[in-house]
């Protein structure tokens, strides 16, 4: 009897071992699986983005854990809907808004690991829609539940709200870092006069100006959404149902603007997120494409990628989009539940134009 039990263990133990074995290998494989490479624009044409990655939950960063293998599923937290976005200025931490947990997702690069910011009982998150950082990695969120931007520091601990008694529907936000400023986009709804502008404080909350009012003009907004600040301190504003993208110098001036309504090439359905990268680029996001199109500082089409789809490089109403200092790009993919990660490949600076006024013929695709 007991040499029959200590086999019935033998026994045990090796398939145990051979069950660990199979799942930290199937937990590897999973790590290492890839899709199918997605460059843009298409041949002959020289590619200009690529599509590298998705993040969803920790399983993106490190793998499966062994036991979620073992037993074929896992109570992870995900993202539900994704909104806005910002990047770490090492490029280690991406934080995005979900706006259905009520929380800021922090992806940690380096670590593998992923937590959260917003859950304090004291001062929760109601319903995130925009994330910026400034020098220090504090942390803005526009929360729309609220009606104001709560501020934390980057290891998630409450700081202070801004904007109390002066948002209506805060969605956007942007920091200009050097400057000390917090851009705020107030969507408002369409019986708030005093929103429809983007709302300029300091990073302390003392209001200093606000940018335009509700029109078609210029300077004018109608349900603006998203926002961004280049390396000169130009603001870009999205301003969805006018269905162009506005620029603004620091001082709070009009300067230019891009964009029509339709359903040709170029054109805008339901713009989101704007951003710029190194080159000047102008990257906008329309919702309604599920694309994003890339025009030059004299609001040129460059070129456009993704597309509407569920297959990894593909997205389902993208919403916000930050891009780092080394031209990769990040778009949160709002029903896709994830966010996509393209980078910049193959582009020089001859291939756009960098400032109004340059005549140089338009490359990329």
């Amino acid at each position: 009897m007991r040499e029959t039990r200590s086999a019935r263990l033998a026994v045990s133990s090796a398939a145990l071992a051979c069950c660990i074995a199979a799942a930290a290998a199937i937990a590897g494989c999973a790590a290492q699986q890839k899709t199918t490479e997605m460059f843009w624009p298409d041949p002959p044409d020289k590619p200009r983005i690529k599509f590298v990655r998705t993040v969803q939950s920790r399983r993106d960063l490190a793998g499966p854990a062994l036991l979620d293998t073992l037993a074929g599923a896992t109570n992870e937290q995900a993202l539900y809907q994704p909104m806005g976005l910002a990047l770490s200025e090492d490029r280690q931490r991406l934080y995005v808004a979900d706006r259905v947990w009520n929380s800021v997702f922090v992806f940690d690069f380096q670590s593998k690991a992923v937590r959260t910011i917003g859950n304090d009982e004291r001062y929760p998150l109601t319903l995130p829609v925009g994330v910026a950082l400034d020098a220090q990695e504090n942390v803005y969120v526009a929360d729309t539940g609220t009606r104001t931007v709560r501020v934390y520091d980057k290891t998630g601990k409450f700081q202070r709200g801004i904007g109390k008694d002066q948002l209506v529907r805060p969605t956007g936000v942007a920091v200009d870092a050097s400057r000390r400023r917090l851009y705020v986009v107030d969507t408002g709804q369409n019986d708030t006069p005093q929103a429809h502008r983007v709302k300029v404080f300091d990073l302390e909350g003392g209001l200093i100006r606000e940018i335009g009012h509700r029109g078609e003009g210029d300077g004018e907004f109608n349900f603006p959404t998203f926002a961004s600040v280049d390396a000169q301190g130009r603001l870009y504003v999205v301003d969805s149902v006018n269905n162009r993208i506005q620029v603004f110098d620091p001082d709070g001036k009009f300067l230019w603007k891009f964009g029509r309504t339709g359903d040709h090439i170029g054109d805008f359905a339901r713009p989101k997120g704007v951003a710029v990268d190194t080159f000047g680029n102008i990257y906008v996001v329309d919702s309604r494409w599920s694309n994003v199109q890339v025009f030059n500082q004299q609001g040129e089409l460059l070129m456009i990628f993704a597309g509407v789809g569920d297959y990894p490089g593909l997205m389902l109403n993208p919403g916000a989009i930050v891009i780092d200092r080394q031209n990769r790009i990040y778009v949160s993919d709002t029903l896709g539940k994830r966010v996509s990660i393209y980078e910049l490949i193959g582009t020089s600076a001859e291939d756009s134009f960098e400032s109004r006024g340059n005549t140089q013929t338009a490359q990329g695709g």
